[in-house]
């Protein structure tokens, strides 16, 4: 199959060309024209398939839940909004439901599925810090133990590929160098970290912060905290939740206008309540949620942000329009950065020959027009 446009995002431009897609790779780019085409699509834009590495749910479903079919229907839809590639998430919870999560999403893999592709697993806690544990459920949180991830791991088959931790707590930096040292990758979150014990943490693993600005230490000119170190640690990852909620789109700039086109992470934190109703409730780790008119999922005993509902199109369109960031900072920072961090850039995150076909067409108003998943149109 061969699909073109006159805007087809290859090496950081815009440019006219053909993709021949074959089975699930892009075998040959052509000039604009060259060849008889399956599809065209005019002046619309085709970009790499968006990745989403720290994503809870959707669709009623929670990555807790442990439910194969639920799993299944997630990654059949997610592709409605462009999204390729996806870290199911965890939350913190007892040892059991963990354990059944992570097996859950490992059978899944092994027995098959159809749409987005399951690129690994997210592990969220549950070694966090209690003042800075946000929505995550207080009475499960522990000390990191590296023999217990082991045990997580094998649960896995292998899939845990990031890791939030509140590296100040783990002894020794022992299970921070221990997931560096296995592929996983180690992003400080949920954390009281001070600058100098961020620098720590980097310098024996860390290399990536979760959803900065939230559930963090803040910025301060004298202290400048979790939130400091994102934003001076320029070869260290950032993930940034960008549906203007959890963070100011004034604050959004000034974190992607420092850290760069290279490392910082559009994630979405989505909920099991995406796709839901506003105002329908939900539980999410024991704990009761809300959801906003703005999109945003609130703890209803306490009405703290717990999450979002935000779809990954929509995000790049915030980014775009609203945070009025460079259009390469943007995009890189939902499809070849992401892939970066999961050390995946040899096959997604780009639109080149010998990389997977993972490619959304998108309107001039973000909405998606197609999406080709491992080179199937999913939409």
């Amino acid at each position: 199959m061969i699909i073109q446009s006159k805007r087809i995002w290859i090496c950081g431009e815009f440019i006219s060309a053909q993709v021949e897609i074959v089975d699930t790779k892009i075998n040959r780019i052509y000039k604009y024209g060259e060849m008889e085409v399956d599809k065209d699509y005019g002046d619309e834009r085709i970009v790499p398939g968006f990745i989403d590495i720290h994503t809870h749910g959707a669709y009623k479903f929670d990555t807790n839940d442990a439910n194969p079919e639920g799993l299944r229907n997630w990654m059949k839809h997610i592709t409605d909004e462009g999204v390729t590639s996806v870290c199911p998430t965890t939350i913190t919870q007892s040892n059991e439901v963990l354990t059944k999560a992570l097996e859950n999403v490992a059978t899944v893999v092994e027995e098959g599925y159809e749409g987005a592709e399951i690129v690994g697993i997210h592990f969220e806690g549950p070694y966090l810090d209690m003042k800075y544990k946000g929505a995550q459920p207080e009475q499960y949180i522990k000390k990191a133990d590296v023999e217990e991830f082991k045990e997580y791991q094998k649960a896995a088959k292998g899939l845990i590929k990031v890791i939030t931790m509140a590296c100040e707590h783990d002894e020794d930096f022992a299970l921070t160098r221990y997931c560096a040292q296995n592929g996983v990758l180690v992003s400080i979150g949920h954390s009281s970290a001070t600058f100098d014990q961020a620098c720590m943490a980097v310098a024996h693993g860390a290399q990536s912060m979760t959803h900065v600005y939230n559930g963090m230490t803040p910025y301060h000119h004298r202290e400048p905290g979790l939130v400091g170190a994102a934003l001076r640690f320029k070869d260290v990852f950032g993930e940034v939740i960008c549906d203007g909620n959890h963070s100011n789109i004034n604050s959004l700039h000034n974190f992607f206008m420092s850290k760069g086109r290279d490392y910082s992470l559009m994630v979405t934190d989505a909920l099991m309540a995406k796709g839901c109703p506003i105002g329908s409730k939900h539980i999410f780790g024991g704990n009761e949620i809300e959801i906003f008119p703005d999109g945003s999922a609130h703890l209803t005993h306490i009405d703290s942000l717990a999450g979002s509902t935000l779809n990954m199109n929509k995000g790049l369109e915030i980014l775009v329009e609203k945070v009025m960031i460079p259009f390469d900072y943007a995009i890189n920072s939902c499809t070849l950065n992401p892939a970066r961090a999961l050390r995946m850039d040899d096959t997604k995150g780009k639109i080149m020959t010998g990389y997977d076909a993972d490619l959304v067409v998108l309107a001039s108003d973000y909405e998606v027009i197609q999406t080709y998943a491992r080179g199937k149109a999913c939409k």
